[in-house]
């Protein structure tokens, strides 16, 4: 009879014990976020966010920009996402266009430059990625390496060469189109046949960024088109034998936008993490942890981590308007005309 009691007690202890755990997790309102982030980012940010603001759990799924984009559209009927974290500038021209992103107006609008918003509210740059030639160091010496674009097609660079798969891949997809520009803007051709020549010395695209890291670190390629961000990261926090190069000519230099998903489910929530994501003090800290250029210049530059002030970037001439309105031609030109048939 005494260990009937005792079972019973244990049963009722543990019953209360689990329903306190489920009214806590009851109380936290999930924001669901689709983002292209490097796990590095997602895996810093996530705490910081739950801890300033403990009414909200993160769920957080991190995908190819492109697909991001692809899936809203697929699921703009009945929204699965409350916020898009990251994406090139054309990505959300075209969800702006398609009616995918609700209008918010955060709290820093007005001292926001221009350039780097939609005049709508939609999308906010939220940080700046230069893309630049990336190389294996360990493989490569500085002097061995490509210092312009040009010097990619160079034929002793033959499979020497990994990309990104390009179509899945926002930020791949703005690189090919900027290098369709820069041969000529109003006529593709000389641009479709410069990718050409890079598709020639390219020996394999990559499926993710983790697969193109794993490749290069093996050296199975010594050479890539990749953004600084990620690959500081993967250089400093990572410690894998990654550098690059930053062509004198010019580097793309993306706007990485954030916005609210028409329809989010959780509209308050995605809010919260909006304004997070631009306070001072987390842009700092993402500036120095994250290797991450603020797209918004209101940090002092004398403020700013060292490595941010000794850049020395020279942005390459591009039309946004043209690359937004042309990529999805120009990429399906690539993908279909091409891709591996050099």
């Amino acid at each position: 009879m005494k260990l009937k009691k005792w079972l019973v007690g244990c049963l009722a202890l543990s019953l209360a014990v689990g329903a306190v755990a489920t009214a806590s997790a009851a109380e936290k309102t999930k924001v669901t976020v689709y983002t292209a982030r490097d796990t590095n980012v997602i895996e810093y940010v996530e705490p910081l966010f739950e801890e300033a603001y403990p009414q909200y759990d993160l769920e957080v799924l991190n995908m190819g920009a492109q697909e991001i984009l692809e899936r809203v559209r697929g699921e703009k009927a009945n929204p699965q996402a409350d916020f898009l974290w990251g994406g090139t500038e054309a990505a959300f021209k075209m969800a702006a266009k398609e009616d995918l992103l609700e209008a918010y107006t955060p709290s820093f609008a007005e001292s926001f430059p221009a350039q780097y918003k939609d005049p709508n509210d939609l999308w906010y740059g939220e940080i700046l990625l230069p893309e630049v030639i990336m190389y294996n160091s360990d493989a490569l010496a500085p002097e061995d390496v490509p210092t312009e674009w040009d010097d990619l097609l160079d034929a002793k660079y033959e499979d020497q060469i990994i990309i990104r798969d390009v179509m899945a891949s926002g930020t791949m997809r703005t690189i090919y189109c900027c290098m369709i520009y820069a041969q000529g803007g109003d006529d593709p051709t000389a641009g479709y046949e410069w990718l050409a020549g890079l598709d020639k010395n390219t020996k394999e695209y990559a499926q993710n960024p983790t697969d193109l890291y794993l490749k290069l670190a093996r050296q199975e390629g010594t050479l890539s088109l990749w953004n600084l961000q990620d690959i500081m990261i993967q250089k400093l926090v990572n410690e894998q034998p990654f550098d690059y190069v930053i062509p004198a000519s010019g580097a793309p230099i993306l706007v990485d936008a954030v916005g609210i998903v028409k329809g989010a489910k959780n509209l308050e929530g995605a809010k919260a993490f909006y304004e997070f994501l631009f306070t001072p003090e987390i842009k700092l800290a993402l500036a120095e942890n994250m290797y991450q250029i603020p797209a918004q210049g209101d940090i002092p530059q004398d403020q700013l981590p060292q490595w941010i002030q000794d850049l020395e970037l020279v942005a390459m001439d591009i039309d946004w308007s043209v690359v937004a309105e042309k990529e999805m031609e120009w990429m399906t030109y690539w993908d279909e005309n091409i891709k591996g048939k050099n």
